[in-house]
């Protein structure tokens, strides 16, 4: 399958996502997210992975959701949150399809994702995005509020609601079985 050429304007989305707004995505698209995302790293996903082997509900619905694989820093005097980047979405690998199966419609990490997450996100019309690394600092800006909601034992890799506005970032893996960077790696291997 050919991936078209993305547009540079970005596209707005405003969560929680729906099933038309994934499937009007396509890898490498610049984004702009507003709304409510959740965070959750390897401690919190292993948590809630044990919890759905028990039966037992999440500690929020994650229908329509997104979720923001980060570990914010500790919240400096007269912001809302720290330096809030992006880490490694490899590590939530063996995690994810159960929630996407659940209804979870987005994720933004950095990094590629394994195969069985990118077919998992085909068949679930879901969306992985691209933040930016390094640039932490930068992105709590677009953060307007934050509130606990799980695991606060777990510290930076607790579970908690941001509100964002206008957050940057560019779709990697599309529910079509687009790969942003599959596709950057062949065009460069081109030139």
């Amino acid at each position: 399958m050919s991936v078209p050429e993305p547009s540079e304007t970005p596209v707005s989305l405003t969560t929680p996502l729906s099933d038309e707004d994934v499937l009007a995505l396509r890898a490498g698209q610049p984004v702009l997210i507003t709304g409510a995302v959740y965070t959750a790293r390897d401690a919190a996903h292993q948590r809630m992975f044990e919890a759905l082997g028990r039966g037992e509900e999440l500690p929020f619905d994650v229908r329509g959701e997104v979720i923001y694989y980060v570990g914010p820093t500790p919240t400096p005097p007269g912001h809302v949150i720290g330096a809030a980047g992006p880490t490694s979405a490899g590590r939530m690998d063996r995690y994810t399809p159960p929630l996407l199966k659940r209804g979870m419609k987005g994720m933004i990490g950095k990094g590629p994702r394994s195969e069985e997450v990118r077919e998992a996100l085909k068949r679930h019309k879901a969306v992985y995005f691209g933040g930016l690394g390094g640039a932490g600092a930068l992105l709590a800006r677009q953060i307007t509020a934050v509130e606990m909601i799980a695991y606060e034992d777990l510290g930076t890799e607790a579970i908690r609601r941001l509100e964002v506005e206008q957050f940057p970032a560019v779709v990697i893996n599309d529910c079509h079985g687009g790969d942003a960077y599959a596709e950057a790696r062949a065009r460069w291997q081109r030139v």
